[in-house]
């Protein structure tokens, strides 16, 4: 199956809108008497660092600190005011939009103290658009570090959500795969004893605590087990295609990670047409990136519509365990639908 397409022109496009997700956790928290210093100091030595390219002398370059401070200093406690009194607001933002509000707010503080250094008339023609800017990029570096510091404070919380999703999907999975065996012993009874042998062999493998990650190699082998089930069901009508590369297999991924992209594959490209569809997963290392793709093949160019909840968990838990690092795209184009994992590989594998 030729997916070199479907890479070109990846553009998420969902289905159903998922459930809506749990309140973020409010990141720009300008309420503390410790942000609040923290952030003096940090516009302080910023600004201070600033006037040595143009001061002759230490006395000159004392002189234009002070002067600067008139405007600088009443700005940020402006901007930390304001912040803290739209602390409610901002809570029902996403993460992206209460950076973005922080920025924004930067950029007004800045424009407030060009103000007053023009009312001071400390320079001549005040520079407006560059002191917005730099009122924006100290405000960014100023709500990345209360970022940093909400997150470095939940760890706990992470851990838990990691395994609150995963939760989810493995009673989802085991239903599944029980159910695809009960079919399979109704319709043809000569090969119960095989598949219910499977059966257990993928739930041993499925319930084994993985320590909060799996790897590359033991989702494939485990998404291999669960299709050589549904092969038996399907027949003829599931066709499987291999494109695998060893060089990934270290690869860290989320437990069952790979589960419910396989099992969306067959209940939206096998089960709705008659003549069936073929399943591609494929593997491949490019750069430091280990590449993971489920392609199917849907009746007409459309499959069964569904609820969006199995992507937007494989989306989630990616997230939490490589953060930035780690991505998830789907896209269908032409009758082809394809899920798209990336993770980085260990520094270990990268270095070999």
């Amino acid at each position: 199956m030729d997916d070199s397409q479907i890479l070109s022109t990846f553009v998420e496009r969902a289905r159903r809108r998922p459930p809506a997700p749990a309140a973020p956790a409010l990141v720009f928290d300008a309420c503390q008497v410790g942000v609040v210093l923290r952030a003096v100091l940090y516009v302080e030595v910023v600004v201070a660092v600033a006037v040595m390219y143009a001061a002759d002398s230490a006395a000159d370059w004392l002189t234009r600190v002070s002067l600067l401070t008139a405007g600088v200093l009443p700005a940020t406690l402006l901007w930390l005011i304001v912040g803290c009194a739209l602390k409610r607001p901002l809570a029902r933002l996403s993460e992206v939009g209460q950076m973005t509000a922080g920025v924004a707010l930067g950029g007004l503080a800045g424009l407030y103290a060009c103000a007053m250094l023009a009312l001071l008339r400390v320079t001549g023609s005040p520079p407006w658009l560059a002191s917005t800017c730099t009122g924006a990029l100290l405000a960014a570096g100023l709500v990345a570090a209360l970022v940093w510091r909400v997150r470095g404070r939940t760890p706990a919380a992470t851990t838990a959500r990691l395994a609150e999703l995963q939760s989810r999907i493995r009673p989802h999975f085991l239903f599944n795969t029980l159910n695809s065996a009960i079919a399979l012993v109704r319709a043809e009874p000569a090969k119960a004893e095989l598949i219910l042998e499977d059966l257990a062999d993928l739930f041993r493998h499925a319930l084994t605590d993985q320590e909060g990650s799996s790897t590359v190699g033991q989702e494939i082998e485990l998404a291999r087990r669960y299709l050589e089930i549904e092969q038996v069901r399907f027949g003829r009508r599931l066709r499987i295609e291999w494109a695998l590369d060893d060089r990934v297999n270290d690869a860290r991924l989320p437990p069952l990670i790979l589960q419910p992209l396989v099992e969306n594959a067959v209940k939206h490209g096998v089960e709705p047409s008659p003549h069936g569809a073929q399943l591609r997963v494929s593997t491949q290392l490019r750069g430091p990136i280990a590449l993971i793709k489920v392609t199917n093949t849907v009746p007409a160019g459309q499959g069964a519509a569904g609820h969006g909840i199995a992507l937007a968990n494989v989306r989630s838990r990616l997230k939490l365990l490589h953060d930035l690092h780690g991505g998830f795209r789907t896209a269908l184009v032409d009758g082809v639908y394809q899920a798209r994992i990336e993770v980085p590989m260990p520094e270990k594998a990268t270095r070999a």
